[in-house]
């Protein structure tokens, strides 16, 4: 029997990771059984964290991309399988990864077709910066090599999500409309919210479509893309608050980001992503901030006040990994002082990412 996997990517701070919650949720209600695959370039993945508490079955491919993590990937797919016998496998792909046609979707096509079959791909634009990149805006915010793996991820998709849809105006949703279809004519969009849930009932129609899909293998440039990836400053962190007193937890994790806000543009450095995810007493909620012209937000609330909490910092930042990893620092010590509380630092991973080498690469036909 075959699974039905369905991949959904998207550059970092797209949303994939709300829209795969709500799809998780659609395919449920279904009677279907569902199981979820993330992947980052190090462990500890607010991602993960956040879906399972969900009450999601979710596997981590992590220390790499899919593409370069592939025969992890069917492991960890064929783990869910056994443990859980999913119907339906969603995979989130990093969000500074491109070309997954040609080394994710054709080889799982080629050489696992008796395990999965393979849904169309999509791809969700991410209107804060997407706006200025698809405009060819000067100060898009990335340099133009990280801006070449945000189009060539909107090239090799099956159908464009545009994402966000409450938070924009008819007038903005239409540009941006209208600049995917000049660039795209021919790839279908879905407008959503992943947030509000408008939307999404569409979103599962592109996604039970069968035919001839994933088959845009890109025309790529390796130099150009491992260069614009190795100019993000990528940091995981776990940490565990305590105070004497209850704090909010919200609050806190949206005053660590706010904080970080602020530093980040003192020092002209781009946020693709960042978030945090705090944990404890039954209770977790996430904050997050993904561009620097967009305000640090709460994304999922608990409302619960707490005397301790784990949590765990994501951070996706074109700055030096040195740099960001003394800002993660500072800030972290300045919002749990102000709660007159303490910090116990754990495990902290912060570098650039390494050039991909994907296990399998299928070229055009």
């Amino acid at each position: 029997m075959t699974m039905r996997f369905v991949m959904i990517g998207g550059f970092l701070g797209a949303g994939k990771t709300t829209t795969i919650g709500r799809l998780a949720k659609l395919y449920q209600s279904q009677g279907l059984k569902v199981g979820i695959v993330t992947n980052d370039q190090a462990s500890d993945l607010v991602d993960t964290h956040t879906l399972r508490n969900q009450g999601f079955e979710v596997g981590e491919v992590a220390g790499a991309c899919f593409c370069c993590h592939f025969n992890e990937l069917t492991a960890t797919t064929s783990k869910l399988s056994a443990e859980h016998y999913p119907d339906v496998i969603i995979a989130e792909p990093v969000g500074s990864c491109t070309d997954l046609v040609a080394t994710v979707i054709q080889p799982l096509k080629h050489l696992h077709q008796d395990q999965f079959e393979v849904a169309p791909y999509g791809v969700i634009l991410k209107p804060s910066h997407g706006l200025r990149i698809l405009k060819g805006e000067a100060n898009s915010g990335f340099s133009p090599k990280a801006a070449y793996i945000f189009e060539k991820q909107l090239e090799e998709a099956d159908f464009l999500i545009l994402n966000r849809i409450d938070e924009l105006t008819s007038e903005q949703i239409e540009e941006l409309e209208l600049l995917l279809t000049d660039k795209h004519p021919e790839i279908p969009i879905v407008k959503i919210s992943a947030k509000t849930g408008d939307g999404m009932q569409q979103l599962l129609k592109q996604m039970e479509k069968s035919g001839e899909y994933g088959n845009r293998i890109l025309e790529l440039d390796y130099d150009i893309y491992a260069e614009g990836e190795a100019e993000l400053g990528w940091l995981n962190s776990s940490l565990k608050v305590t105070a004497i007193s209850a704090f909010e937890l919200d609050a806190l994790l949206l005053d660590i980001i706010e904080r970080m806000r602020i530093r980040l543009a003192e020092l002209n450095g781009e946020t693709a992503h960042l978030k945090t995810i705090g944990i404890g007493d039954a209770a977790h909620a996430v904050a997050n901030l993904i561009s620097s012209d967009t305000p640090a937000q709460i994304s999922l609330a608990s409302s619960r006040e707490l005397t301790q909490a784990d949590i765990i910092v994501n951070a996706r930042v074109a700055i030096a990994p040195e740099i960001l990893t003394d800002l993660v620092h500072d800030c972290v010590n300045s919002s749990v002082a102000a709660i007159k509380g303490t910090v116990e630092f754990g495990e902290m991973q912060s570098f650039r990412p390494g050039r991909p080498v994907p296990t399998h690469r299928y070229q055009p036909s």
